[in-house]
């Protein structure tokens, strides 16, 4: 079977968020016995409930943003196993912080009645692509740029932990314990004038299945036995979310809801997306709360207050920069323990309210900042410099690119000469053999005109991303330079 499809239409901002699609959600089900918590004095039970809602916080993200992604009615929709392409880049005052330097490729795949195949094609000379993909808890499954930047054509089988059908020969195998898997192709694009190219690489990514289809009429037979619930299996109703509440990043939905249908939309996903072994501390105090996998979850009226404290103690832990970022210069980044995280719950989760999936530190890191060299809130009104010396640009082995958007990581909405800079760009080199980087609302004047990155009015913040970083650039002994206020 072969599923590929291409959209194209006049994208709203919320489509270039990290997962970019249209809205579900959630309510809690009902029990015939409210599970019994123990509350004492000591405050355990609040932090058990914390410590649970962190656990849970990043297979709950998934669950709303895989349904917004899945499905053919909406736009930016589309089935499971099936491609849906990016055909332009972002447009002025699209929110998320999206890429203006990449065009992507993204599917949901569900592995639960078959194996499923991904065949993308070789990066042209020169052209980056990168295929990542994630499981459910948004643990990194693969990425071809840990190992290549501009890989050869790829085969990659996608198959449920101890599956031990025959796949291709020359088919990559990616084992998944959960049911759904993410899947995102970047390919790099220099520009609106460069999407052209770029789109004939999309035409040429297909997603398969195994033929005949395991779970089809053809062949019923499940995958692996008892996996995964069975097609069509009665499970707790998870009711729509409020329309409010479609159009914001699948993370601040996950955070919006209440400990009933955050609980109840978690013990439904974790049929589907059992936890690793590792997890069954975690999943233990689950079940102490009464949030067991496929059970509906009924919490006593009188448990509110409890509840209610500990998801603020735990929204708390998720706005507060982890103790294992790299914080030098005013940039935040990560570098070890991203994409595979074991027990480091409080990590995991305050990447996924922040962006759905986030690759290892071999594939791409970010650094952020929102302040000066002085600590102040970055405003387009300033004039700004980041001064790399000699040699001392970013270490990639792919490529890097440096963005301004606003305080929200809305794309400015003026239209500007560039959104970005980049590696390719020719930028006047000082004396030295050093650069200066000029960051402003207003053009700094046509002698450094090539140097400028334009931000946006009032305060902005700065994203760097580096594809395919060199070590130095996720161990912390090369940082961003300061951006110093002239």
């Amino acid at each position: 079977m072969k599923n590929n499809r291409r959209w194209t239409f006049a994208l709203k901002p919320v489509i270039w968020m990290s997962v970019s699609l249209a809205g579900i959600a959630v309510l809690a089900g009902c029990a015939s016995k409210p599970p019994e918590v123990k509350p004492t004095s000591t405050g355990w039970v609040k932090n058990q409930v914390a410590d649970a809602y962190t656990f849970g916080f990043p297979l709950v993200a998934t669950d709303i943003a895989r349904e917004r992604a899945s499905g053919s009615a909406g736009q930016g929709q589309a089935p499971l196993n099936t491609f849906r392409h990016a055909s332009a880049l972002p447009p002025s005052g699209a929110g998320g912080a999206p890429s203006v330097d990449t065009l992507e490729s993204a599917a949901w795949l569900d592995v639960s009645a078959d194996p499923v195949i991904v065949s993308l094609p070789a990066a042209p000379r020169g052209r980056y692509l990168d295929a990542r993909a994630f499981d459910a808890w948004t643990n990194a499954l693969y990425s071809s740029a840990d190992t290549t930047p501009y890989p050869k054509m790829q085969l990659i089988a996608f198959v449920p932990a101890g599956w031990t059908g025959t796949l291709p020969a020359n088919a990559t195998r990616v084992e998944t314990r959960t049911r759904y898997v993410w899947l995102s192709v970047r390919v790099r694009v220099n520009g609106p004038r460069d999407v052209r190219e770029a789109r004939k690489l999309q035409t040429a990514m297909r997603i398969d299945t195994l033929t005949p289809a395991k779970g089809s009429a053809a062949d019923p037979t499940p995958a692996v036995a008892s996996a995964w619930p069975a097609s069509g299996a009665k499970q707790p109703p998870v009711p729509p979310l409020p329309a409010a509440l479609a159009t914001i990043a699948p993370g601040a939905q996950a955070e919006a809801l209440d400990a009933n249908a955050f609980f109840a939309r978690l013990a439904r996903s974790l049929d589907d997306n059992p936890a690793a072994t590792d997890d069954s501390h975690a999943m233990s105090q689950l079940a102490d709360l009464g949030v067991k996998p496929g059970e509906p979850v009924q919490f006593k009226r009188s448990d509110a207050p409890l509840l209610d404290a500990g998801l603020a103690d735990a929204r708390e832990r998720l706005a507060t920069v982890p103790p294992n970022a790299i914080t030098k210069n005013g940039w935040i980044w990560f570098g070890d323990g991203v994409g595979i995280y074991g027990t480091d719950y409080t990590l995991r989760a305050y990447l996924a309210r922040r962006q759905t999936a986030t690759g290892t530190k071999e594939g791409e890191v970010k650094p952020v900042t929102r302040v000066d060299s002085d600590g102040h809130a970055l405003n387009g009104a300033n004039q700004y410099t980041l001064h790399f010396t000699p040699g001392q640009l970013p270490p990639v082995r792919g490529f890097w690119t440096i963005t301004a958007y606003t305080k929200d990581g809305a794309l400015a909405d003026a239209k500007l000469p560039r959104l970005s800079i980049s590696d390719r760009d020719q930028f006047r080199k000082n004396r030295d053999g050093s650069v200066d980087v000029i960051v402003s609302a207003k053009a700094p004047g046509r002698a450094r005109d090539a140097n400028w990155l334009p931000a946006p009015e009032g305060e902005f913040q700065l994203a760097m991303r580096l594809y395919a970083p060199r070590p130095q650039a996720s161990d912390g002994s090369w940082a961003p330079p300061p951006v110093t206020r002239q």
